[in-house]
């Protein structure tokens, strides 16, 4: 049932993780959502396409644009109020005075890498990756309404996945030589909360217990003949494909909601432009 699906992402790997049904339904079977993720419904909404548009702004800024110039875009209460934070970060000072791209010393906002997984190739979409010093920097922007705590940050398959990834297919950021884990980091940066940035650093113990697990759930998807829902019923609140599963019909409360899913960013591929180890 998964020969069609040929990609592995942080996202569906959590999906994976949290419920295997949730996969099913969403990745093989591709079924529309039909229930909200979270209350009020509309509200929530609103507030993830404003981080959709926050994200738009940042890169636009990053690439060069003047912050003035981009400032006038943030048109909403929630926009202006992160912009601002954003633009006074102590943690972001000077990235935007830095070359976009090119070779060391660049950034690389929206940057895209790929690697061989298996009989998966895993693909990940990064804010932002920072080079400069011999060190590079993975930067994520995440607009949620609670400040998550760390360790709940270090297990999701995002850390894991984002830093082993720059490792397997960041080669060519880097003159051509791989990155060693530890010279990779990955900081979340909050926009409500923007001076209570999360830093994770990586080491080489990490790569290898990363890699594996990775390896391991790639194989455990492919020969899978079937995905069980989760016992984890409290999950089901924010979970869009419940009425399949009859687990109940109310959606949870949008600020918990934003720490139990994340909608897969769609972007089209093009594996001709994608940084990527050879098979």
């Amino acid at each position: 049932m998964t020969e069609q699906l040929r990609t592995l992402s942080q996202s569906s790997l959590q999906d994976y993780s949290d419920c295997p049904r949730r996969f099913e339904l969403r990745y093989i079977q591709r079924l529309t959502y039909p229930a909200a993720e979270a209350e009020p419904a509309l509200e929530n909404e609103k507030h993830q396409q404003e981080g959709e548009y926050f994200h738009r702004l940042v890169q636009q800024h990053l690439i060069g644009i003047p912050a003035e110039q981009v400032g006038k875009l943030a048109n909403t209460d929630n926009l202006q109020r992160w912009w601002e934070n954003y633009l006074h970060a102590p943690d972001l000072r000077g990235l935007a005075q830095r070359p976009v791209g090119g070779d060391l010393g660049g950034l690389y906002a929206e940057a895209t890498l790929s690697a061989p997984l298996g009989n998966f190739r895993l693909v990940a979409k990064y804010d932002l990756i920072a080079i400069g010093g011999g060190k590079a920097t993975i930067y994520d922007w995440k607009t949620y309404r609670k400040r998550p705590k760390n360790d709940w940050l270090h297990i999701r398959w995002q850390t894991r996945v984002y830093r082993a990834l720059l490792v397997q297919a960041g080669a060519h950021l880097n003159g051509g030589n791989p990155f060693t884990p530890e010279q990779i980091e990955m900081v979340y940066w909050f926009a409500d909360f923007p001076t209570e940035p999360a830093h994770f650093p990586y080491h080489a113990d990490q790569y290898k217990r990363d890699w594996d697990a990775l390896t391991k759930i790639a194989g455990e998807i492919r020969s899978a003949s079937s995905f069980p829902k989760t016992d984890e019923v409290s999950k089901c609140s924010f979970c869009p494909y419940r009425s399949y599963c009859d687990r109940g019909i109310r959606a949870g409360d949008a600020a918990d909601a934003e720490l139990e899913t994340a909608a897969e960013e769609l972007f089209d591929i093009n594996f001709e432009q994608i940084g990527e180890i050879a098979f």
